[in-house]
């Protein structure tokens, strides 16, 4: 049945696209909103989306310094990497190895540097797992919504989480 409605919210995007109107595809009625999932299915946090981008930061491991990548919400309801920050340009030169130069950051933005991603290696998911550990602070930025830790909210022994667009 949920793939049912996948297929039909799809089709349906397909007309609309065809006829120029935008929309952020959910997978039923309800509005878009960035879930968390732990790796056993259960709900660690939903945020409706007030517009089409979120962002995961994270304390990089290597450099221990904060970086950031930042999403936008595809009309099919999957998100795409458009932009990579951090607190140094070493994160995004060396460690994103990103072919273009990282520039100053907007006026407000969270980390002084920034950069697009990579655009021979196109970064798009479905749902992305990434690990919400004590070393590396995964926190998700959604605009208009209070930062939510997710690092503090995953009670398991296993630190894995999924990132997705689900209905709110």
């Amino acid at each position: 049945m949920r793939r049912r409605l996948l297929v039909a919210a799809v089709a349906v995007l397909g007309v609309l696209a065809a006829t120029g109107v935008a929309a952020v595809a959910t997978r039923g009625d309800g509005e878009p909103a960035v879930t968390v999932r732990g790796a056993g299915g259960e709900l660690i946090a939903q945020v409706p989306l007030a517009g089409d981008t979120f962002a995961v930061g994270y304390r990089n491991s290597i450099y221990r310094t904060l970086a950031e990548e930042r999403y936008r919400v595809l009309p099919d309801g999957r998100f795409e990497l458009v932009e990579l920050a951090a607190e140094q340009v070493a994160v995004l030169e060396e460690y994103y190895a990103v072919p273009g130069a990282p520039r100053p950051s907007p006026p407000g933005d969270r980390l002084p540097f920034v950069v697009d991603p990579d655009p021979s290696r196109p970064a798009v998911f479905e749902h992305l797992r990434i690990a919400a550990t004590d070393l590396g602070e995964r926190t998700l930025f959604v605009p208009g919504a209070e930062p939510v830790p997710i690092w503090q909210r995953v009670v398991t022994e296993d630190p894995s989480v999924i990132l997705d667009i689900e209905d709110s």
